[in-house]
């Protein structure tokens, strides 16, 4: 398999979209390939960070500046017969101003910290700090976006830390799942971009 094709399976595979026989050909070719291995590893950490944050709305003002941007109507025949012509282009374009809007919006919110998860009755909570206590068992993934993470007890799923850091794991401590640390919002950035283009490369 070359390195092109791993990456579109990649993408594939992180939308959910991915058949079993095609998975077993990206799972060897990561085993043989180191640098399309570290660029999984990349995706996959933006991928959780994606999906971790809140849904950011594209200013109510964006459409008005999209609108004015639009040539006069007394010209409407020029404009449409450029788009037709460069439908790539004119996708890319909006995709990008949306993208860096949601991008500054997010960038703009409160860090303020935020704790998700299907099982937060023992999670206790002191200020920027999230502790699981000894002797306590939280079931399910547990995201933390902007604070800290201390396990003292058992955790029977993914532990995901968005701009902030695991600050202890006690030898009581016991993680089913994974351990992921997001400390760059670029890495979520570039992995959308990077995925609509590659979308466009392969779809054309």
């Amino acid at each position: 398999m070359k390195c092109n094709v791993a990456v579109m399976y990649m993408h594939d595979h992180l939308d959910g979209d991915l058949a079993r026989e095609e998975m077993k050909q990206l799972q060897q070719h990561l085993s043989e390939c180191p640098s399309c291995y570290t660029r999984y590893e990349s995706l996959e950490r933006t991928d959780s960070l994606v999906k971790a944050l809140p849904i950011e709305k594209a200013p109510v003002e964006l459409g008005d500046r999209i609108m004015k941007s639009l040539p006069s109507p007394r010209r409407p025949a020029a404009w449409t017969s450029w788009v037709r012509r460069h439908p790539a282009v004119s996708a890319a374009a909006i995709f990008m101003v949306v993208m860096l809007s949601s991008f500054v919006s997010m960038w703009n919110q409160s860090q303020e910290l935020s704790v998700s998860g299907p099982d937060l009755e023992h999670v206790v909570i002191e200020g920027k700090k999230v502790i699981v206590p000894e002797g306590q068992k939280v079931s399910g993934d547990l995201t933390v976006v902007n604070g800290d993470v201390q396990v003292l007890g058992d955790l029977d799923g993914n532990l995901t830390v968005i701009d902030g850091h695991v600050t202890a794991l006690a030898s009581t401590a016991h993680i089913a799942g994974e351990i992921k640390t997001i400390d760059r919002a670029v890495d979520w950035f570039w992995y959308k971009v990077s995925s609509f283009f590659g979308t466009l490369a392969y779809g054309s």
